[in-house]
């Protein structure tokens, strides 16, 4: 069986879907799905976010079986596709939630499509695939030597070498832009409790974004709770999921500037910040978090000319634009990366109610 119809096969099983892209697999939450196994391509590490102390090779969408451009099928390989173009709907997990409507509505706007959000036959035909959707991550020793429990205070944070991924499956979720539970389901033979190093996983192919572009500006827009990268002729570049501030009057409006980028940087929490935590209540001090993915900042630190306000990546990807922070711009760490990439000192970021 050619490995496109394979995987697409797997992809199908995996969602429940039909060839038109209905979704079917709320209605089944239980099933587990048998992955057609895969043959034995190159194993692909898909670019970020990962530590700079641990080597890894950039992958290219190459990496992936190359394909004549082929109609996506299924909300999962829509949301694979996006993920190529710069249109992040979240964590990939095969579901036509909001985040994957408002991702697909950018991508048919910058595509003189009408923007329903909706995945008819003209948007999956220019959601093209030009290499196969899935692909194998190999997970080296060193990936599971990095992992480490996260303290439970404040306190026990900053005491901590590196604020890094708890579990391979954290990792390898991340690693992939994926959910968790999508990685579980495309692995249900894996023991992730005590996954064996060198153990072939099937996860999404994400290669990182080619820096084709330079960024112009950058629109926020609170209500959609998004934010949007557009080249000088007022292309988009890149399209993301946001959390805003939970307090409206935290919510800066008008035009900012990018003052400072960091990549994998530390963090000051400051205890007046946290007034709910009941250790910061009584601590008195400020403290210094050291690096890592579970950083309250994640992965990347982009500073605004607005004191203590930046956008910034985060340990919880799957709450991005679900829920909302101090004041600060949240993005899932992959998107952080993307986002710092493209940015630079001066780059006006305009932020619309």
């Amino acid at each position: 069986m050619p490995s496109l119809l394979r995987q697409r096969l797997a992809c199908a099983l995996l969602c429940g879907l039909a060839v038109a892209g209905a979704l079917a697999w709320a209605a089944a939450p239980a099933v587990v799905f048998k992955m057609p196994p895969l043959p034995p391509p190159a194993p692909v590490i898909a670019a970020d976010p990962v530590a700079p102390s641990v080597p890894i090779r950039e992958p290219a969408e190459a990496d992936s079986p190359a394909l004549a451009p082929t109609a996506v099928t299924s909300w999962l390989e829509a949301q694979i596709a996006l993920a190529r173009a710069g249109f992040s709907s979240g964590p990939i997990d095969g579901v036509a939630g909001p985040q994957s409507a408002a991702a697909l509505r950018a991508f048919q706007e910058s595509h003189d499509l009408p923007a329903t959000g909706a995945l008819d036959a003209t948007t999956r035909a220019r959601l093209a695939l030009t290499s196969a959707p899935l692909t194998q991550l190999v997970l080296s020793p060193e990936d599971l030597t990095r992992l480490q429990p996260l303290a439970p205070t404040w306190v026990g944070k900053s005491q901590q070498t590196a604020l890094d991924y708890e579990t391979a499956l954290e990792l390898v979720a991340e690693r992939t832009h994926a959910s968790p539970n999508l990685i579980r389901r495309l692995n249900p033979d894996v023991n992730w409790a005590e996954p064996a190093a060198d153990t072939p996983l099937v996860v999404p192919a994400i290669p990182r974004l080619p820096k084709t572009k330079k960024a112009a500006r950058v629109i926020i827009q609170l209500a959609a709770h998004t934010l949007e990268i557009f080249d000088a002729d007022g292309g988009v570049i890149a399209h993301f999921p946001v959390s805003i501030a939970s307090r409206v009057e935290k919510r800066p409006v008008g035009e900012l500037h990018v003052t400072v980028v960091v990549r994998d940087p530390d963090y000051t929490f400051n205890p007046e910040v946290f007034p709910e935590s009941e250790e910061a209540r009584s601590l008195g001090r400020k403290l210094i978090l050291p690096p890592g993915p579970n950083n309250p900042v994640g992965l990347a630190w982009i500073g605004l000319d607005l004191p203590g306000y930046g956008i910034h990546g985060t340990p919880k990807p799957e709450q991005v634009g679900r829920t909302e922070s101090h004041g600060c711009f949240r993005l899932a760490n992959w998107d952080a990366l993307t986002f710092l990439d493209l940015v630079w000192t001066g780059l006006p970021v305009v932020v619309e109610p």
